[in-house]
């Protein structure tokens, strides 16, 4: 059995070298985002600086693992048994969590899933204590439900108290240097330059650095009593040293980005490592206390030795800063939680990653009546200066960039003061938490949150405050299953549960792998949104627009194919296979269009106009097409499914004729958008016209049977009249596909002797 414990802790430890990557992948946003949103440094500047930052950080870290072993439970009250349950079930749990919310690029808070993940585990194991014990214990001598209520209260003021300052000194600051800053930084930016740095270094002392080696109570004493005139002292040095800085032309505010990405990730390693390495570690200590002093009995020895102080090994905080460093430069799935802040954040329109909410809808609304009875009773003088402060057309970005520098110093230096003044107030203000909400309120300051946009971007919002709290919950609750199998499974349950948790790692690596290939497209897409030639961009969209749509009547052609197949052989599989595949082309569609429709905007406008028409037709095209797929899937599925009379025999080589004739179309439809050319186009178009003829008279032939036909066979008859009729409206939208597809590339085009210049 001890063995087994042995092997139980080293998998802990196995444990925590993936829990270190994912938590860094999903931690990352907090210090990268405004540097990479704004363009600060090239990616690799900015992934060094932050890994020194890190690897400082967790390297200098002290090393205290209290909150693993005695914040949230009595460990005195609990055997090493217990104790090695809850361990095992915490790493589980927050490896799975964490590498889903990566998966789905959601970013969240490792300090809440860890803590609500022991809290879950240990009130399960409570439970069953209570359960079978006399000794009168209740919750109060068995959990410390302070921390995880500090937490709960952390994420209410964190996404309070981060929006409204962020909203508000985004405000101020734009006031000041307005959008077009370039002209407004003679004087101004050595003050503003001397504030930020200052403010930073606040941060450090208070937060980054406080749980450092270095800081011992002297140093934390004597920076007590001599804050003001630290801060004093800093705020002149860094004022004169940021004036000359400008002064030889060295860009200020990207000297103060890349300074608060340093001092964000070093508080990050230094303060949040017990959230990845403190579980193992503390299983470690438990395990060396009991083959000390256990006896073998390790269902009733107690673990009250972890109630006292201890400093974790200097070479496990440099191996944890390593792996953190490596997750950082390596990891994809950071890059993608990273991206759903700068999304939501971005100046310019892009792809929106959210769709629309009832209460996003609401919200807007309240917002443009608000702003529109501001309008009415402000004097016509001030509007008219305030939006010469806040026009959006001078914006001076970087390029590529999601907003410029003057909100990415902002948002860094902002989130670091709030932090810091929280901790001093003893506030449990969330890193996580406080990152995204002063992003989130300074680009609404911004006028990011436009009218196109505004729905999408707080439902995005909603969505990730609602995944903080799914985490509390999800953390809790999975924590404490896993926990309550494994205490009554044994040691078995114990090996199942550690190869389940392999299977789901390798699992969930792969799909994000094959995920990640599907989205090549949007750099295309990306390139088109940042191009600034109008003509390459038409360009670069022609090819876009092809891709996609190629990619469709590939769909098109398989599942036409796989549909009409399933119902001649009665394989409901297939028709349920095939439901699930066109409600997830409808979405696909939906999020090419939007796509389509944002890049139109950036080729000139008569080009835009000129193509528009045959732009949207195209697309109405395909979504007609998808909606003919789908009825013949909805009507099929229903007869094969209740297992209704089969198609008689008669009628299968005129349909598989069909079938030949549509799949022959949509091959020569494919080869033709390959070979990017239209003179193809006339013939394929006469080809539709031939199979809406022979499908036409099958129709009207099948239709006058039915009055003659035999009543146990109407049924399925019924279905194949359906089947065949929206084969025909399918070819007949592809018809007027095909001659969108060549309008769009040769307005000279005609289908007909007689051209037409506006589709019908």
């Amino acid at each position: 059995m001890d063995i087994l414990f042995l092997c139980v802790v080293v998998f802990l430890f196995l444990l925590a070298i993936f829990d270190l990557s994912v938590g860094v992948s999903n931690d990352a946003v907090n210090f990268l985002n405004s540097a990479i949103g704004s363009k600060a440094a090239p990616f690799k500047r900015i992934l060094i600086v932050a890994s020194i930052g890190v690897f400082i950080g967790a390297a200098m870290s002290n090393g205290m693992m209290d909150i693993a072993r005695h914040g949230i439970f009595r460990p005195e009250h609990f055997s090493f048994y217990d104790l090695i349950c809850i361990f095992m079930a915490v790493m589980v749990t927050d490896i799975i969590l964490l590498d889903m919310f990566n998966t789905l690029g959601m970013p969240t808070s490792t300090t809440v899933s860890m803590v609500f993940e022991l809290l879950g585990a240990t009130f399960v194991v409570s439970l069953i204590k209570m359960a079978s014990d006399t000794t009168g214990l209740g919750f109060n001598d068995l959990l410390n439900t302070e921390k995880a209520l500090s937490v709960i209260i952390g994420i209410f003021l964190s996404v309070a108290i981060a929006f409204i300052f962020g909203t508000l000194v985004q405000f101020l600051s734009r006031m000041i240097f307005s959008f077009n800053y370039k002209s407004r930084l003679k004087w101004k930016i050595g003050v503003f330059g001397g504030l930020c740095a200052t403010a930073i270094v606040y941060f450090l002392l208070i937060k980054g650095a406080k749980d450092l080696t270095f800081m011992t109570p002297d140093v934390k004493q004597w920076i007590k009593a001599n804050t003001l005139s630290v801060i004093g002292g800093c705020l002149v040095g860094f004022t004169i040293i940021m004036q000359l800085l400008h002064a030889l032309k060295v860009n200020v505010l990207k000297v103060i980005v890349l300074m608060g990405t340093f001092a964000l990730a070093m508080a990050f390693a230094g303060n949040d490592l017990v959230n990845f390495i403190g579980v193992p570690l503390t299983g470690l200590a438990s395990y060396q206390d009991y083959m000390a002093n256990g006896n073998g009995d390790a269902a009733g020895f107690l673990m009250g030795s972890l109630n006292g102080p201890s400093n974790t090994p200097l070479y496990f905080l440099i191996g944890a800063g390593g792996i953190m460093v490596a997750a950082l430069a390596t990891s994809k799935k950071a890059r993608k939680v990273a991206q759903t802040e700068i999304g939501l954040g971005s100046q310019n329109a892009g792809d929106e990653m959210f769709g629309s909410s009832r209460l996003a809808r609401r919200l807007v609304r309240w917002a443009l009546s608000f702003i529109a009875w501001m309008r009415r009773v402000t004097p016509a003088g001030i509007r008219a200066w305030f939006n010469r402060r806040f026009n959006i057309d001078d914006t001076i970005m970087e390029q590529g960039a999601a907003f410029d520098l003057i909100r990415g110093s902002v948002n860094l230096v902002l989130a670091g003061a709030l932090i810091a003044i929280g901790t001093s107030l003893k506030l449990p203000l969330s890193t996580t938490f406080v990152t995204f909400m002063v992003a989130m309120g300074t680009s609404l300051a911004d006028r990011a949150w436009g009218r196109e946009s505004a729905v999408f971007r707080i439902t995005g919002v909603i969505s990730v405050i609602g995944g903080w709290f799914l985490t509390a919950g999800v953390a809790f609750m999975g924590a404490g299953l896993i926990v309550l199998i494994m205490h009554y499974g044994g040691h078995w349950a114990m090996f199942a549960l550690a190869m389940l948790t392999i299977f789901i790692i390798i699992r969930s690596n792969r799909r994000f792998r094959s995920q990640a290939a599907e989205e090549t497209g949007d750099t295309l897409f990306q390139t088109i949104l940042t191009t600034q030639d109008q003509s390459q961009a038409w360009q670069l969209l022609l090819v876009f627009i092809t891709e996609q749509q190629r990619k469709f009547m590939a769909f098109t052609l398989e599942n036409y194919r796989s549909i009409t197949g399933a119902f001649t052989k009665e394989d409901v599989k297939a028709l349920d296979k095939a439901e699930t595949a066109l409600s997830r082309q409808k979405e696909t569609l939906k999020g090419s269009r939007r796509k389509e429709t944002l890049c139109l905007r950036q080729v000139s406008r008569e080009m835009a106009i000129e193509k528009s028409a045959w732009f949207h037709l195209g697309n109405n095209c395909c979504m007609a097409i998808l909606y003919n797929l789908r009825r013949i899937n909805e009507i099929c599925k229903e007869h094969v499914d209740n297992n209704f009379m089969p198609l008689p025999q008669r009628y299968m080589q005129d349909f598989e004729m069909v079938r030949t004739q549509v799949t022959t179309l949509f091959n020569d439809t494919l080869a033709m958008i390959d070979g990017s050319h239209t003179d193809a186009v006339g013939t394929l178009r006469r080809q539709c016209d031939e199979i809406k003829d022979m499908v036409s008279d099958m129709y009207h032939k099948l239709h006058m049977q039915l009055s003659h036909g035999d009543a146990a066979t109407i049924g399925v008859l019924y279905v194949y009249l359906n089947t065949l009729q929206e084969t025909r409206e399918m070819v007949s939208n592809l018809r007027k596909y095909l001659r969108a597809y060549a309008k769009l590339r040769d307005s000279e085009f005609s289908g007909r002797p007689q051209a037409t210049a506006v589709p019908s």
